[in-house]
């Protein structure tokens, strides 16, 4: 496993940005992206996250849905549903934590124990 891909069942750009944290401030529950709730607050990174990223060995890739679809399209297609934590190394990618177990998740420490017993 060289690398863990976390892509984001949301879009790039301010605008996208700016709708996420209109959601979350306003606690709606229409948020499509449990990730983004689990890794992130209204405005920035949750604590406990950052600290995880920063103390990992491992190299992270952070993507949005459309971001992914471009960089990846040609070599995987559409075959994965998002949110979705996927691991890559040299020869192939696969799921390392899946879209149905992201949206069981209440909290960001859940998320970093699951990480952490997987790598």
């Amino acid at each position: 496993m060289d690398k863990l891909i976390f892509v984001y069942n949301s879009f790039s750009g301010r605008h996208n940005a700016l709708l996420d944290s209109v959601l979350k401030l306003v606690g709606s529950r229409s948020a499509p992206c449990n990730l983004s709730q689990l890794t992130h607050g209204v405005f920035s990174e949750k604590k406990a996250w950052k600290e995880f990223r920063r103390s990992s060995d491992l190299e992270m890739d952070f993507l949005h849905l459309d971001e992914f679809r471009k960089k990846y399209a040609s070599k995987f297609g559409y075959k994965y549903t998002f949110p979705i934590v996927l691991w890559e190394d040299e020869m192939e990618m696969g799921i390392l934590v899946s879209t149905e177990e992201l949206e069981e998740m209440k909290n960001v420490e859940e998320l970093i124990a699951l990480l952490e017993s997987r790598t």
